[in-house]
């Protein structure tokens, strides 16, 4: 639990030092505009003031609000639901705190739970303080939920709303400068790979030819029927062969400037696994080779691959199987090279280990080949290389494609983000205006019953009327607007208004019924319509 609290209090530490650091003169200004206006509309003499504070009473109100206003960017959800409970904060500062939590609340989770919270301590205020003793407890509910709506729940899903669609434009943003930098490296690859096979073509074709043409010159210069001219001619031809060769290996070497300076094909092949062999054994590897089958002609790229598959073989079983027997296999089956490397278990009882980066780098090396190679381990404890060749040039095989990382898509970057803060902020609408329009449509029960007025005739006596008629007031319809269209009062008597049949909040007019007492008794009976807003 120390633990906790601590690590707790140094996140908070450093969210406050870091929002501190982040301070500018803009956001400082907004700030202390936003003060100004609240402190404006909420303490006397602000329209919003809920009570008339003077005096001391006032310097601590404003006290209050200067401390609780900056403390909101700190603790945005301790200071709503506080807020919430404070009896002199007046709207502007409700509507504020909401806003503020809304935006600086990450979790949902908390957010929920925040506003759960702050829903209840406006409930229980308004049952303790503010709810007037006389008022339909339906009609308080629609005032709360309201209060609630307007004051809390709408400004923080605006502010949860912002704050979601900045994070998403930011993300965006993010991502774009990422993707700018995963395009100058791919880029960087492909010209490489490019290089790479520009390298390789000029080595299997023109360095072929070279070859050849100074083998020939070379054979020819031993024809004894050639004169000293020509002999010279030759020596001339065959140096320049050779100077050819030679600079086409340094310009390899530029192009082909990732690889290794043993990976040279051209004296790295199928041939030359007997010497790679050799020199293991010299090395101490207790290793043997098997051929097998009739030599076939290979392309060079085959051939160089062959090698390489015997060499990462070879040095794969003395790193991870010191002292163990290996065999190495070139048989040349009917239709393709096979090229095997097994070793068996380590002496040391070393577990196999998985494939590293050279075997990766091998696959794809046999793969360019047009080969397939297999790499596991044995039953027996050992390990297995071996490789499938084609003995005819294949075409290079397209580069595969990289699987798609789900993290980087525009899914990842919180496509919905927004949606629930509309989806939550429409609920909340919908609930106040439907509460006010069902309200509206339900009829006023407390009135004079037609059944009443039709029993109630001039002359009765004033207590045998009154007691037929409602004793509530309406709310709606107040003494004064059920007098000021009707017509004048009979000199002397003493009247009373009632609303009469059924009406509704949404009615264009209001059918009032007045009756006039003198002496005890009922002299008049009327009936007008008060009409809205006349």
């Amino acid at each position: 639990m120390t633990t906790a609290v601590r690590t707790r209090a140094e996140a908070f530490r450093a969210d406050t030092l870091a929002r501190l650091r982040a301070l500018t003169a803009v956001r400082l200004a907004g700030d202390l505009l936003v003060m100004v206006g609240v402190l404006l509309l909420d303490l006397w003499p602000g329209p919003w003031a809920e009570t008339k504070a003077s005096g001391w009473t006032l310097v601590a109100y404003f006290a209050v609000y200067v401390v609780m206003l900056p403390l909101r960017h700190l603790l945005p959800a301790t200071v709503m639901i506080a807020g919430a409970a404070v009896p002199f904060f007046g709207p502007a500062m409700m509507v504020v705190l909401s806003y503020t939590a809304g935006r600086r609340i990450e979790s949902w989770v908390k957010a929920v739970v925040s506003t759960a919270m702050t829903f209840v301590v406006v409930v229980l205020w308004w049952d303790w303080v503010e709810r007037p003793l006389d008022i339909e407890p339906v009609y308080g509910m629609l005032i709360l939920v309201t209060i609630f709506g307007v004051g809390v729940a709408l400004p923080f899903l605006v502010g949860r709303y912002l704050a979601q669609r900045e994070a998403l434009v930011q993300a965006m943003q993010d991502r774009e400068a990422r993707m700018r930098v995963e395009h100058k490296m791919l880029s960087r690859q492909v010209r490489l790979r490019e290089r790479s096979r520009i390298a390789q073509d000029m080595h299997d074709s023109l360095g072929h030819r070279l070859s050849l043409i100074s083998v020939h010159a070379g054979a020819l210069a031993l024809d004894p029927s050639l004169g000293d001219k020509q002999r010279e001619a030759i020596g001339v031809l065959r140096s320049a062969a050779l100077t050819g060769m030679g600079e086409l290996r340094a310009i390899i070497g530029v192009l082909r400037a990732e690889d290794g300076p043993d990976d040279d094909p051209a004296t790295r092949t199928a041939e030359s696994i007997d010497s790679l062999v050799s020199d293991a054994r010299k090395a101490g590897v207790l290793v043997s080779l098997v051929r097998g089958g009739q030599a076939h002609p290979l392309p060079s790229r085959v051939s160089h691959a062959a090698y390489r598959v015997a060499q990462e073989g070879l040095t794969n079983a003395a790193k991870h199987a010191p002292g163990a027997a290996v065999q190495v296999t070139v048989k040349y089956e009917p239709d393709a090279l096979v090229v095997e490397v097994r070793n068996n278990p380590s002496r040391n009882g070393s577990p196999v280990q998985a494939p590293g980066v050279g075997l990766i780098g091998l696959t794809e090396r046999v793969r360019l080949a047009g080969g397939i190679l297999h790499v596991g381990a044995l039953p027996s404890g050992g390990f297995r290389i071996a490789a499938v060749l084609p003995y005819e040039e294949t075409p290079l095989p397209d580069e595969p494609e990289d699987e798609q990382d789900e993290t980087e898509s525009p899914r990842g970057i919180r496509k919905w983000a927004g949606v629930g803060s509309i989806a939550g902020a429409s609920v909340v609408l919908t609930i106040i205006i439907g509460g006010f329009t069902y309200l509206g449509a339900q009829p006023i029960t407390d009135v004079v019953s037609q059944e009443s007025l039709d029993r109630i005739e001039v002359g009765q006596p004033e207590a045998e009327v009154l007691a037929m008629l409602p004793a509530g007031d309406e709310p709606l319809v107040a003494d004064g607007e059920r007098k000021s269209q009707a017509s004048p009062e009979p000199p002397g008597a003493r009247c009373v208004y009632h609303i009469t049949d059924e009406q509704s909040y949404l009615a264009k007019g209001t059918r009032v019924v007045r009756f006039c007492f003198r002496d005890g008794k009922l002299v008049e009976k009327k009936i007008h319509v008060q009409r809205t807003g006349q």
